[in-house]
């Protein structure tokens, strides 16, 4: 069985032939150089951002609520005016400090709880709005001083399915490393099939940045892999799909062939204030945004209420692991004793 047919058949699911176990799968270890991964990394972090970050998905800020997060040492409120717009700035009110991330919305103007200033996201009384953007699916915030880079009207947001066409889904979580060890895990696909047995099988890498031009765009400079997703037992679903790092902090998937073809997995990493001891902490938001040509797709549009908790807790259990992994590396890093 070919992993990743050139166009879906009629039928999505496949049943492997004969499926190897786990232990007795090709290794990967030599394929998986650290030199290429960490190659890769050190381009994705040349990259510029725009000096935007990730905050949250756009569904859980409805009108009416707040958003509170810290983004390095920068704390963030953020909140929708009365017309729907996403408005952020700093997170503590000018007047005394209180933490505007408890005060209330009302009719689209946030007012603080301690004294009851108000702000609808216009400067005022010394608070400066910080420049947002909302795509449809997830929340940014440019933070200049944060970023220090060149700053961009808008983030890089990569190409994805029309959100009316899609299905979409957004997991958050936090680790105890920084921005680069979650996108290190991102671009080390060998470890699919090995570390996640119960999603991956039939894992091969096709392409890698080293096929390509060093200095070529990002969307020539990606890996390439074959793999099947599993359903139960011996049924999957195989795929090709492609890895690039459009930013410093995002790693995209996009399905380029078989079964949803076109629809992306995206990966953002955002830089939290630190635990109580001092560690670096990193926010991961994963976008799922999945669509497919087949007539009864719009059947599972019309499910989507249902089906998004399934798509988060599916991501979450990958994201246990891939955590584990990022925070390992880390741990490695600052200890002297990564390898890689």
């Amino acid at each position: 069985m070919s992993p990743a047919p050139g166009r879906p058949s009629r039928v999505p699911l496949r049943l492997r032939r004969a499926p190897v176990p786990w232990e007795r799968q090709a290794p990967t270890w030599r394929e998986a150089k650290p030199g290429l991964i960490a190659q890769a990394l050190k381009r994705a972090q040349s990259r510029p951002s725009g000096n935007w970050y990730v905050i949250g998905a756009a569904r859980d800020l409805p009108p009416g609520r707040t958003l509170g997060v810290t983004v390095g040492s920068t704390e963030v409120v953020a909140w929708r005016d009365a017309g729907g717009r996403l408005r952020t700035g700093p997170g503590a009110c000018p007047h005394l400090g209180a933490p505007l991330r408890d005060s209330p919305v009302r009719c689209g103007t946030l007012v603080c709880h301690w004294h009851g200033l108000a702000l609808d996201g216009e400067p005022f009384a010394g608070w400066e709005p910080y420049p947002a953007f909302d795509d449809g699916v997830l929340l940014w915030v440019r933070l200049d001083r944060v970023g220090g880079e060149t700053p961009s009207e808008r983030p890089f947001v990569p190409a994805r399915p029309r959100v009316r066409d899609a299905v979409e889904a957004v997991y958050a979580g936090v680790g105890r490393c920084e921005p680069e060890d979650v996108v290190a895990n991102r671009l080390d696909p060998w470890h699919g099939a090995w570390f996640h047995p119960y999603s991956f099988v039939d894992l091969t890498v096709t392409g890698t940045p080293a096929d390509s031009a060093a200095d070529g765009p990002a969307e020539d400079d990606g890996f390439t892999v074959d793999v099947s997703f599993k359903v139960a037992g011996r049924l999957v679903v195989p795929v090709r799909a492609r890895f690039t790092a459009p930013e410093p902090r995002t790693v995209v998937m996009h399905i380029i062939e078989g079964e949803g073809a076109g629809s992306v997995v995206e990966t953002h990493a955002t830089p939290l204030a630190p635990d109580g001891r001092g560690r670096p902490r990193t926010a991961v938001t994963e976008a799922l945004v999945a669509a497919s040509d087949r007539r009864g797709f719009a059947v599972a549009r019309a499910a989507a209420p249902l089906l998004r908790p399934l798509m988060r807790a599916s991501a979450g259990r990958l994201w246990r692991d891939d955590l584990a992994y990022a925070e390992r590396r880390w741990e490695l890093r600052d200890s002297g004793r990564f390898p890689g």
